[in-house]
Formats: C-alpha cells, structure tokens, sequence
C-alpha cells in the first residue's frame, strides 16, 4: 500500500472517530457563540468512515 493511501485511510478514520466520540459522550460545541447541533457529527461520522474503507479496498484492489 502506498504511504499516502495509507496515511489518508488512516486520517479519516480519526475523524470518523473523534465524531463517533462526540456523539458518544454528548460534547457541547460552539462557534461563534451559537451551539453547534449534534447531527452534523451522525454524517462527521459516517461519510469519513465509508471514504476510508473505499480508499483501502480499493488500494488492495490495485496493488494484488
């Protein structure tokens, strides 16, 4: 697998995971002095994670 395939997979994991945390433990953010709602972190989660596993499965497939 290439180091950039690689270290991509891996970053967007991160962020799959640190949404998947917020969610869990129920983080409070704000920006700006308005309070960012929880659902964007549901899609934080879940477009980072499926990125990730379409970049690996599809490095695998062109490296045999």
């Amino acid at each position: 697998m290439k180091p950039a395939t690689t270290i991509t997979a891996i970053l967007l994991m991160l962020i799959s995971a640190g949404h998947l945390l917020r969610l869990i433990f129920q983080v409070e953010i704000t920006a700006n002095g308005i309070p960012v709602p929880m659902w964007p972190s549901i899609t934080g989660c879940i477009i980072p994670f499926v990125l990730a596993i379409l970049v690996w499965r599809e490095n695998k497939r062109l490296n045999p």
